[in-house]
């Protein structure tokens, strides 16, 4: 297994856990389990490891494609910059999920605000999430980059050739 299939391997996680921590989350907001909330908290814990795992593995990727033929370095650095920025996000909600899981156990007073707090950045964080991975699947996927519908339009009516 070479660094780019490793990375593939994991980068998908980072993305994964929020969704999942965010539906036990909701829940546990309308159930009023607690349990369910703290489950939610450590779903959110172990997506930011795994945003650890992505990172380290995304300059390996990196290596391994940027001299393929079909392979632009500017959809490389537009994704990096993304992945950076939901990386950072996923940490921070990886942190405040860890404030509000020791205040659950605690019962402290602000408990019962932080599933409304966590939730609401595990939303926001979501959405540079899905910024990230479709700026990593643009690399090498060149139907989901933008133009491509254009570009299969043209083709079809031109016979193909797109020069």
């Amino acid at each position: 297994m070479n660094n780019t299939h490793l990375h593939l391997v994991v980068n998908h996680l980072p993305i994964i856990f929020p969704v999942v921590g965010l539906i036990i989350l909701i829940i546990g907001i309308f159930t009023k389990t607690e349990i369910s909330k703290r489950n939610a908290y450590i779903t959110f814990i172990i997506g930011a490891i795994a945003s650890i795992a992505a990172m380290a593995t995304g300059e390996g990727a990196e290596h391994g494609v940027e001299n393929l033929p079909g392979v632009a370095e500017s959809l490389i650095e537009t994704h990096e910059e993304a992945a950076e920025l939901f990386a950072g996000l996923s940490y921070i909600l990886g942190g405040v999920s860890t404030v509000a899981l020791f205040a659950s156990f605690r019962s402290y007073t602000f408990s019962k605000i932080m599933p409304f707090i966590v939730g609401l950045f595990a939303l926001a964080t979501l959405f540079f999430a899905q910024k990230a991975g479709t700026t990593g699947g643009e690399i090498r996927h060149t139907e989901i980059r933008s133009g491509a519908a254009a570009q299969n339009g043209n083709a079809s009516k031109d016979g193909g050739d797109n020069d």
